[in-house]
């Protein structure tokens, strides 16, 4: 498919997947423009650098005219937005972002990586392999990777795309998972917990999801998933016609002086900079899935060395004598739990204190609050903030202190409603061979973490 030469409109521009694929197309030729009720950073900055930030926030119908030839519809765009509308009536083609990446992508070899977390370290270590040995592929992820400048890139010449293949629904329009969309060749499965409750209102719809997932693999098509994974075990292990079925774990490691070593089967040692049994197996199902792309494991081990993670994938905000200091992305109950052992096992030694914001739908539901029971048990100090303003804007019921409490089953939790507040009490703690780790799929009510970071470390030294 030609991805040049058009004039395409993006409805909900702001989004963290539609502003990098506006800016994508922008860059591969077409005419790109764009709306949005409201954009965030960094979004907002990638956007004006690019000339492509609206002018106004809110929907404009009378700047959609037969002169544009194709619509990217948004999650975050309803049903009965006025653009699409206007759009609909003039009969101009409107594509989910995924349909876009589909039709780009019909003649190449398509890599879907699933999973209810690990999916974007899966996919980073893919595109660092590839891109170390000097492949050519095209790609969409979830974050940030080091040595990208952007999260999208599309190509005509590149045989293959790496494609993080999110659960969620693809638009207003089409109320399908964006995974299924892609048609994946390969297609990996990293680890299934229920997640989205918006949209997946019972743990078994949720994982209907990745049944469909793995079904959609087609003849001749390979299959790859966690085995020490229960769900993602039950589904993949299914028999399907025609179809590899190959399963990863836990690699050899050894971890010493807070460096962990993965071992080859010829017992060399290799240092890497990542951390944690969730990140030795996004490690070890990125292995598998490279040998089906012709990248040995010889030179697997070779170039994941050099692999520095995904943007807010237990990131490095710095450390000193006193303190080190990382943030994650961690907010659904498994991606918590997880992200709290692996600082704890790494660094046994540090106390560990553990900050969390409370911030999607899910996490901010009282039916599904329980779920969060025990996930800060690794941590010798937690401390959790939710923002009142936003659990009115999901139209969710308060939670009180004694719910969250209830919910952790950790009694001893630090509870804020007030981020100054939240910010202030940890800067004036002192820190002493401590580990503090920061967690969130927000922003702390628009916190600059690492002015934060930087300030505790400047007061702890």
């Amino acid at each position: 498919m030609s991805i040049t030469n058009k004039r395409i409109h993006f409805i909900a521009i702001g989004g963290g997947a539609m502003h990098q694929l506006a800016i994508a197309l922008k860059r591969n030729g077409n005419q790109v423009s764009g709306s949005d009720d409201e954009i965030f950073e960094p979004s907002k900055s990638k956007l004006d650098a690019e000339g492509l930030l609206p002018d106004k926030s809110g929907w404009f119908p009378e700047k959609i005219s037969d002169s544009i030839d194709q619509i990217v519809l948004g999650m975050h765009a309803k049903k009965d937005n006025p653009e699409l509308l206007r759009a609909k009536e003039l009969g101009i083609e409107v594509l989910s972002y995924p349909e876009l990446i589909f039709n780009h992508a019909k003649d190449k070899q398509r890599v879907v990586i699933a999973g209810s977390h690990g999916k974007t370290t899966t996919t980073a270590m893919v595109m660092h392999v590839l891109k170390y040995w000097g492949r050519k592929f095209d790609y969409l992820v979830g974050a940030p990777v080091h040595g990208f400048e952007y999260t999208v890139s599309l190509s005509e010449e590149a045989p293959i795309i790496i494609i993080e293949g999110d659960e969620y629904l693809s638009s207003a329009e089409q109320q399908v998972p964006k995974f299924l969309i892609y048609q994946h060749h390969i297609g990996l499965v990293t680890g299934i917990a229920w997640d989205h409750i918006n949209v997946f209102p019972t743990e078994h719809a949720y994982v209907r999801q990745f049944d469909h997932f793995a079904d959609s693999t087609p003849k001749a098509g390979i299959l790859i998933y966690n085995e020490e994974d229960a769900l993602a075990s039950v589904i993949c292990k299914k028999e399907r016609e025609d179809v590899t079925v190959l399963e990863y774990g836990t690699p050899k490691h050894i971890i010493r002086n807070s460096v962990t070593y993965l071992i080859n089967p010829q017992g060399k040692e290799f240092p890497v900079r990542f951390f944690g049994a969730h990140n030795l197996y996004n490690a070890n199902g990125a292995r598998v899935l490279l040998s089906k792309l012709g990248v040995h494991d010889d030179q697997f081990f070779e170039a994941i060395q050099s692999f520095e993670g995904a943007s807010n994938r237990l990131e490095k905000l710095g450390e000193n004598e006193k303190v080190l200091i990382y943030k994650d992305f961690a907010h659904a109950p498994s991606k918590l739990e997880a992200t709290t052992m692996a600082a704890k096992s790494q660094f046994p030694s540090k106390r560990l204190t553990a900050v969390l914001e409370l911030h999607t739908f899910s996490s901010l539901n009282k039916e599904f609050i329980s779920s969060y029971k025990n996930t800060l048990d690794a941590a010798d100090e937690a401390f959790i903030y939710l923002n009142p303003e936003v659990v009115k804007h999901k139209n969710l019921d308060p939670i009180s202190e004694e719910e969250i409490k209830n919910a952790f089953q950790r009694q001893n939790i630090q509870f804020f409603t007030d981020s100054d507040k939240l910010f202030k009490t940890l800067s004036e703690k002192k820190f002493e061979n401590s580990l503090l780790l920061i967690m969130s799929s927000g922003s702390f009510n628009g916190t600059n973490i690492k002015s934060f970071a930087d300030q505790i470390l400047a007061t702890n030294s």
